[in-house]
């Protein structure tokens, strides 16, 4: 299901010209274009036009601060992928060293 940009820019109570300068301001937000150029949003666009909504508009952060909160947030959560990456690698080579000496009796 897809929404324009005028359901989108009614929904929160904003123009359709501060939801394209977010496009431009924020790489998160990406919705589809259709043949003419009409933006369509889905309900992952709407969620990221949310989280922006609500940092600058009811949090009062500037474009400056909502940029770097979310960059800070994607870093927080790159880290915490590689910590669970490494603790699954470091579960794996327990099994297989198990596993070796398994075989070894």
């Amino acid at each position: 299901m897809y929404f324009s940009i005028g359901e989108v820019a009614r929904y929160f109570g904003v123009s359709t010209s501060l939801i394209r300068y977010w496009e431009d301001e924020f790489p998160q937000i990406t919705p589809r274009k259709n043949g003419k150029g009409d933006r369509r949003y889905n309900k992952q666009d709407i969620e990221k036009v949310a989280l922006i909504y609500g940092l600058i508009k009811e949090k009062g952060f500037t474009i400056k601060g909502a940029q770097a909160f979310l960059a800070e947030k994607k870093e927080r959560k790159e880290e915490k992928a590689v910590s669970v990456k490494d603790k699954l690698l470091e579960i794996r080579g327990y099994l297989l060293q198990l596993k070796e000496e398994l075989q070894n009796m």
